[in-house]
This record gives C-alpha cells, sequence and structure tokens, in this order.
C-alpha cells in the first residue's frame, strides 16, 4: 500500500466515524458561562458573596453606631430618671408629706394594680375614644376651612371677625353651655373636644397658606399651571409641616380639655379615674391616672411627628 492510499483509508475511517457519533453538543446550561475565564467562580457564588459582604459591612456600621446611640438614649432619658429618683427618695427621706406625693414605687404598685383589674384599660379607652373622635371631627373640619380661608380672601373678610370672637373664649369656659345643650353624655365631650381642637388646626392652616414661598408660586404660574393644580402640587406640599405643629397641638388639647370634661358627669375615663382617686383619698391612683395620661399624650404626640415625616419625606433636611 502506497503512502497516499493509506491517508485516503484514514481519512475515510475517521469521516465514517464522526458521522456514526452525531452532532456535537453544546455545553449543558449548568456549566461555566461561555467565555468566562478558568477557574473564576459561578455567578450565584458573587452574588452570594456580595451579599455577605454587604451584611458584614451593615453589621459593622451598626456596631460602629451602637455607643452613639446608647449615648443618645441615655442623654434624653436622664432627666426623666432624675425625676423619677426625686419621685422616689424626697418623700421616704421626709421632704416631702409622702401623704400627698407617695414615692414612685407605691404609685408604680397602684398602676399595676389597676392594670391587673381591667379598671385601667376601660377608663383609658372610654377617654380614647372620645378624645380621638373629637381630634379626628376637628381636623376634618378645620384643614378644609384653613385652607379656604387662606387662600381666598372673600371667605376670609366674610369669617375673619366671627373667628376672633370663637377663637379668643376658652373651652372650659363653654362647658356648662356643652352640658346645658347636649346633656352629661358622650355627645357634650366629644363636641367639646371638637371645640378646643379646631382653632389650632384651623390657624396654623390658614398661616401655612399664607406664607406659602411668593417665588415658587411665581414659578409655577409661568409654567401656566391651572389653579387646582397649583393649589395641589405648591401649596398643599409647603404648608404640610406648618399645618402638623397646629395638629400636634390639637392632639395635646384633646387629652387635657377631655380630662377636664371627664371630671363633670363621666362615669368613666382617666379624668373620672382621677377624680374619684382624689375623693376617695386614693392618692397613688390618682398619680397613676395622671402618669397614664402623660404616656397617652408622649405616645400620641410620637404618632404625629412620624405621620409628618412621612408626608413631608419631599423636604431636603436643614443640615443635608
Amino acid at each position: 500500500m502506497s503512502p497516499v492510499t493509506g491517508t485516503t483509508s484514514e481519512k475515510t475511517t475517521a469521516a465514517d466515524s464522526a458521522h456514526t457519533a452525531g452532532p456535537v453538543r453544546a455545553p449543558s446550561p449548568t456549566g461555566p458561562a461561555a467565555g468566562a475565564p478558568a477557574g473564576a467562580p459561578p455567578a450565584n457564588g458573587r452574588r452570594v458573596a456580595s451579599a455577605s459582604a454587604r451584611i458584614r459591612r451593615t453589621a459593622h456600621r451598626a456596631v460602629r453606631r451602637l455607643p452613639y446611640l446608647l449615648l443618645g438614649a441615655a442623654t434624653r432619658s436622664a432627666a426623666i430618671a432624675a425625676l423619677l429618683l426625686l419621685w422616689e427618695t424626697a418623700p421616704r427621706l421626709g421632704l416631702v408629706d409622702r401623704t400627698f406625693l407617695p414615692p414612685f414605687g407605691d404609685v408604680a404598685r397602684a398602676w399595676w394594680e389597676l392594670a391587673a383589674t381591667g379598671r385601667l384599660a376601660d377608663d383609658a379607652q372610654a377617654s380614647l375614644v372620645r378624645s380621638f373622635s373629637g381630634f379626628g371631627l376637628a381636623v376634618a373640619l378645620a384643614v378644609p376651612l384653613g385652607l379656604l380661608i387662606g387662600w381666598y380672601r372673600p371667605v376670609a373678610d366674610l369669617l375673619g371677625p366671627l373667628l376672633e370672637v370663637f377663637r379668643n373664649t376658652a373651652a372650659l369656659a363653654l362647658l356648662p353651655v356643652f352640658v346645658l345643650l347636649l346633656g352629661i353624655g358622650e355627645t357634650s365631650k366629644i363636641a367639646l373636644v371638637v371645640y378646643a381642637c379646631t382653632w389650632p388646626v384651623l390657624l396654623s392652616t390658614i398661616s401655612a397658606v399664607r406664607t406659602v414661598d411668593p417665588t415658587l408660586l411665581k414659578l409655577a404660574k409661568s409654567m401656566d399651571l391651572s389653579a387646582p393644580r397649583l393649589f395641589q402640587k405648591v401649596v398643599l406640599p409647603s404648608a404640610v409641616p406648618v399645618i402638623f405643629t397646629g395638629v400636634r397641638l390639637a392632639g395635646a388639647v384633646s387629652i387635657l380639655v377631655l380630662v377636664a370634661a371627664e371630671m363633670i358627669g363621666a362615669k368613666a375615663g382617666l379624668g373620672h379615674l382621677i377624680n374619684a382617686s382624689q375623693y376617695n383619698f386614693a392618692i397613688p391612683q390618682m398619680y397613676a391616672g395622671i402618669i397614664t395620661i402623660s404616656a397617652v399624650g408622649v405616645a400620641f404626640n410620637q404618632f404625629l411627628v412620624a405621620l409628618e415625616k412621612r408626608l413631608s419625606s419631599w423636604r431636603v433636611p436643614g443640615g443635608g
């Protein structure tokens, strides 16, 4: 056999073998990506490593911030802790008469007894229903009215003198009037809260609309915005912080005025609890009711602060 013949036979055999084996298959999808350098980690591995690195960085930042957070919490609670310490030690050392100002430990014990019997929860629920009902009605009434008075001069000229008369009349001074007209039931108490809460919200809303930045108004008018769009896009967002100042004041007023109203003709509520404890000379229970009112007021104010931050999240912080 010649060299040429042998070569031809080997080529024929190799071609037959390739035809029998069929087409070459592509690499499995689960294998390494085409073109990836040898020894490189898979994509899933890189994502897991990146997520782990982010978690480590977040944990490291949290650990570094922990001392500052603890220091801030200690600073904010130092005054309250000092007050409670003074409250506990002054009656025990004879600096004040413990009959009229019992130690804080006795007050805390009385608070726990009221909570265990369920009386504190019932009184707090009655007060919160009245307070929040009046507060909600006042906000729903005062905000639209304040926007109208602040934005439309004819409405302000018409209602201005009437508002000046009523806003200078104390709510508690009208308590006998509300009782005579509406009775001693729930209606008179809620109506008194509505009246007391309306003025802070109304006045702050009027001020908020009238003090919108004139530059923003001119810029919006130059863009040919219609009056409703101007009011929606410029006036309302700019007025939210000032409006919430009045809303927060109204939240505190709703609780304080209600407590005073509950001391007259009420059968349940924190004001009734304080008044009844005073008459029965249960002084620790009286202070327990006062502490509960303070805690409710602080919690409600924090809720309003969080709501304000959410509604005005578009604003740039002053130090940023």
